[in-house]
């Protein structure tokens, strides 16, 4: 989850009681209604698409309100109106905020939109990187040792072991490990995921 999602998230409760910038947020849908983006709400955010894909966001916070591009860094920038919310962190979102709505410059943001669409169509979107696997040097030989518990498995998907082998792999003591172990060997046996329970089902 980028930036947005998560900023989104956190100050949700000043996007629906306190939102101070009601107008100039309608403002904003008024220029981009003149574009070919859908708009939707994910969220809790005004949130525009083209062919199902993410372009731009909207948001209105304590101190200002803006546009959020999804792949912002591809934007070419001319302006230098953009900003990274959190320099090393963010990868591909970048906003553009306002103080005001005599801040808007409206030909000026519907270029923006239009190149953010154009590369959207062109296939520039930014990938995250997947997460490698570390591995457990306890979960290994236990699975070596039983074979039964290995078969075991094997019958879940990558996700699922992936869930299991971090599990035991980020506590930093041996012992926590061990006991962390012995708990999940009965659900990997039953074919139970590590998070099953909270998706209030037992699935593969």
């Amino acid at each position: 989850m980028d930036f947005f999602f998560e900023f989104m998230a956190t100050e949700k409760h000043i996007w629906d009681k306190v939102n101070q910038w009601k107008e100039e947020i309608e403002f904003l849908k008024t220029i981009i209604a003149k574009t070919e983006l859908v708009e939707t709400i994910k969220w809790g955010a005004p949130v525009y698409t083209y062919q199902n894909k993410n372009i731009i966001g909207l948001g209105g916070f304590k101190s200002y309100f803006g546009v959020w591009f999804m792949n912002g860094v591809f934007l070419i920038d001319q302006a230098k109106k953009l900003v990274n919310a959190q320099e090393g962190v963010t990868k591909a979102l970048r906003q553009w905020r306002f103080q005001s709505k005599e801040e808007i410059d409206e030909e000026l943001l519907l270029e923006y939109i239009h190149e953010a669409i154009q590369n959207e169509m062109k296939g520039l979107s930014h990938k995250p990187e997947k997460k490698k696997v570390v591995p457990c040097d306890l979960f290994e030989n236990e699975l070596k040792k039983d074979t039964a518990l290995s078969k075991a498995f094997e019958r879940f998907s990558a996700y699922k072991q992936k869930e299991f082998i971090e599990y035991i792999g980020s506590a930093k003591q041996d012992k926590t490990k061990a006991s962390r172990m012995e708990k999940i060997k009965p659900m990997i046996i039953k074919n139970i995921g590590l998070n099953d329970k909270y998706a209030g089902k037992n699935s593969k």
